[in-house]
């Protein structure tokens, strides 16, 4: 199979390293905007070659994943169906999806195309970010997969199948929403964490000498990249501002309970939040 990836970042090389790691691909081809991650993409062996026109890449190629930032997958989707023939498939990586659904919903081709969302990822970027194994054992969403063809779909399900991933399967709706909840939420707090210390601390020699591992991992997130983040953000505003209401009202309650020594009513809570170890032991 010939892969096109668009955008060689954390996701689409990390995917590339996955397909050649599995044998899935006997050629990679690399679209990349910014010409230092080309270069860079093709000295890591990412890819095989990169192309720089856009409608060459897609028709030399079996399989198109569009893995740029999801404002620009909006504008970039289309074109790429315009360019993919019948026997084509075309996935997105996106971590949003209602927009860039509707913005297929009436292409002739939205047929070819298959939306996806790997539930995996690092707070890193760009080429170097690539990780050989990031999918294997994580969730695949695949979305409003009624609007695919059938064979397109057994093709994306096989794939991923065999890197392997487990699928699940959501409309466009459902996804933006559950993913505010489960990945969104946890970034969002990431960078309030990151900026409550950074105000409050002044000392960054302290911060290193007394982070720990609790606190290191709960600002990792922090440490991503703006560019991805805004977007994201911006398309999934109104299910991002609903969660982060709760999460800021959960934290109101704890800061109360605290503020009149309520340390009976602070067990309670933190019992209450413990049950997540039976969701994720």
């Amino acid at each position: 199979m010939t892969v096109t990836i668009i955008g060689l970042g954390l996701i689409g090389g990390s995917l590339a390293l996955s397909l050649r790691q599995h044998g899935l691909a006997h050629c990679l081809i690399g679209v990349e905007q910014q010409p230092a991650h080309a270069h860079r993409a093709l000295e890591l062996g990412l890819v095989d070659k990169i192309e720089t026109d856009l409608g060459a890449a897609v028709r030399q190629a079996d399989l198109i994943v569009v893995a740029v930032p999801v404002d620009a997958m909006v504008s970039v989707l289309p074109p790429v169906l315009d360019a993919t023939a019948a026997h084509q498939v075309v996935i997105d990586v996106g971590s949003t999806k209602q927009a860039l659904l509707a913005a297929v919903a009436e292409h002739p081709h939205r047929g070819r195309f298959v939306a996806t969302h790997p539930m995996a990822g690092t707070e890193h970027s760009g080429p170097d970010a690539a990780v050989v194994g990031l999918f294997e054992g994580k969730t695949m969403v695949l979305c409003d997969t009624a609007n695919s063809a059938p064979d397109a779909l057994q093709v994306v399900e096989q794939l991923f199948r065999a890197l392997p991933m487990r699928l699940l399967y959501l409309d466009g709706a459902d996804h933006d929403l559950h993913t505010a909840y489960v990945s969104h939420i946890s970034h969002i707090s990431s960078f309030a964490l990151a900026l409550t210390v950074l105000e409050k601390e002044k000392e960054e020699q302290r911060i290193f000498d007394l982070a720990s591992g609790g606190f290191e991992s709960t600002v990792r997130l922090a440490k991503s990249a703006p560019a991805t983040w805004v977007p994201i953000f911006r398309h999934n505003r109104l299910n991002v501002l609903d969660v982060l209401d709760e999460h800021l009202h959960q934290l109101q309650h704890l800061r109360e309970l605290l503020a009149r020594e309520d340390y009976a009513g602070l067990e309670e809570r933190i019992q209450q939040a413990n049950h997540i170890r039976k969701i994720l032991p």
